[in-house]
């Protein structure tokens, strides 16, 4: 087995709630399953004053796999390599104080090599960047810089923040995280294209009318809107995901799978894709529900009040290259819908000369759902097992939880820090990529802060806009008239199903069955 790395880990923010639901259950993660080393020191950086038992308590706090003695045992040996300094983002005599803990903790580890995460709000990006270079950097070891997003507001303010944090750390030693490429699935596109004969032949426009990538969360802003409502859903969520998922669908086969041969055929995608165009955008902003007891965007007391910031928006990307020309791929976020979702589905064309009807031979899709439930799954038309022709719209299912039972999913957190400590770049953002991704989105970003685009309103629990439907359709989405459930892959289901003395055919519709 290979030696956990010794690294010193600085997390900054650390007494902010990013730091505390997802950078230390993170850190403890890897180190439960032994990818850092029980020499590696961790240390919290943040303006709070308090003293180390306090904040051990902080980070202890949002820690959940801890239920057998072995685990527990473990947590306590994990916050005895932690520590805490405190100080402020723009001054040199905090950083000191960091720098002074960090001599002292590597003269303990003999470690020079150091990790800094930025659990920080990007209006101190820039003068923490600067104090850590000044006063933390290290010449006998490697320094890296994880960077959380927002990486600005559009392509001017990004390219900023890039010109601030490239005159300061190398390209190479900083990693822009979206935790969206860290998560299981997302990160199983690349081996399901290019190892699998059946899908690299046909994933082209000859044979695909359409790829719809969704996110859909259940809840609103729930009393969070300051911060949401001055960014907006498409700069949180669809620049930033979503597209990096559409890379991955749509990119040409790297020259190898060496990091920055992955992120070169990234940016060719985006290359080829011309800025959006405000018609091909659809936006709505939730209202209270159809029954009234779920409240508007509105009523959340920290939206200002009035705001037009779009809670939901789609928009459609062209892709101009021999792969994709003609192939709609349609991006579609949304708050306070009917169901918490993230997939792709990839919408095949109709068949040829086919011997059925059009309303009997269903268009074929590959949907891979990122959560809840991990899955792969095809969706065809095959006979309903009886004495007649009459047809079902079934499914050949990889469903994660009755696959894979005795594994479980990392974290994406813990996929993405274990990468930048072991130096893999591949999941994390590039400069040039990050360029080309607000050139897309600037222009129509700039119109819907202007007011040029408008926003519908659409019920809390809904779909979305009731527009959304005829949007959707026109760009080549088409929902077969038979009726579909993806049906349940939970342990539970399938135990249930194998005592079921029901008939075969019957498709369960519970939680995560609900219609596509």
């Amino acid at each position: 087995m290979t030696t956990p790395p010794v690294f010193t880990v600085i997390v900054l923010g650390a007494s902010g709630d990013l730091a505390k639901k997802k950078t230390f259950p993170a850190l403890f993660g890897l180190y439960l399953n032994g990818h850092i080393a029980s020499t590696t020191r961790i240390i919290g950086y943040a303006r709070t004053k308090m003293d180390r038992s306090e904040f051990l308590k902080r980070v202890s706090q949002h820690i959940k796999n801890t239920n057998t003695p072995k685990a527990r045992g473990m947590l306590t040996q994990f916050l005895d390599q932690c520590t805490y300094v405190s100080g402020v983002y723009d001054q040199d005599s905090g950083f000191q104080a960091l720098e002074q803990e960090l001599q002292r903790v590597e003269r303990e580890t003999r470690a020079h090599d150091r990790l800094f995460y930025m659990a920080l709000p990007p209006s101190v990006f820039i003068p923490v960047a600067n104090g850590l270079k000044k006063n933390c950097y290290t010449s006998n070891g490697t320094n890296r810089l994880i960077v959380e997003k927002p990486f600005g507001m559009d392509l001017e303010s990004s390219r900023t923040l890039s010109k601030a944090l490239g005159s300061l750390f190398r390209e190479d030693e900083i990693y822009r995280i979206d935790h969206y490429l860290g998560k299981e699935m997302v990160k199983n596109i690349m081996i399901l294209r290019f190892t699998n004969q059946i899908f690299s032949s046909c994933w082209d426009k000859d044979h695909i009318s359409n790829v719809q990538i969704t996110f859909k969360e259940k809840i609103g802003t729930e009393g969070r809107g300051g911060y949401f409502d001055e960014f907006g859903i498409m700069r949180d969520v669809m620049q930033n995901h979503l597209l990096q998922i559409l890379t991955l669908i749509a990119m040409e086969t790297p020259a190898s799978t060496n990091a920055e041969d992955i992120r070169d055929a990234k940016v060719n995608v985006l290359r080829a894709i011309p800025e959006i165009i405000e018609s091909e955008v659809l936006l709505g902003q939730y209202g209270r529900s159809e029954d009234g007891t779920m409240p508007s965007y509105l009523d959340d007391e920290t939206v200002p009040k009035g705001s037009k910031t779009a809670t939901f928006a789609a928009a459609t990307l062209h892709i101009n290259n021999p792969r994709w020309e003609g192939v709609p791929f349609v991006l579609k976020c949304g708050k306070a819908l009917d169901q918490p979702k993230v997939e792709v589905r990839i919408q095949f064309k109709d068949m040829g000369n086919s011997l059925f009807q059009k309303d009997v031979a269903a268009r074929n899709e590959l949907v891979i759902r990122v959560q809840p439930e991990e899955a792969v799954y095809l969706k065809m038309t095959q006979k309903l097992p009886g004495l007649g022709m009459d047809t079902v719209i079934s499914e050949l299912n990889l469903s994660y939880a009755s696959r894979f039972t005795n594994l479980s999913v990392p974290d994406a957190y813990e996929n993405l820090i274990l990468d930048a400590i072991m130096g893999e770049q591949s999941n994390f953002v590039r400069s040039d990529e990050l360029d080309e991704a607000w050139r897309i989105f600037t222009p129509v970003l700039h119109k819907i802060d202007k007011g040029l685009v408008p926003v519908e309103i659409y019920p809390y629990g809904s779909r979305g806009p009731k527009q959304l439907s005829e949007f959707v359709a026109k760009f080549g989405f088409e929902r077969h008239l038979q009726a579909y459930s993806w049906p349940e892959t939970s342990q539970t289901a399938v135990a249930a199903a194998a005592s079921s003395t029901g008939p075969a055919a019957t498709s369960s519709t519970g939680a995560a069955g609900s219609k596509l």
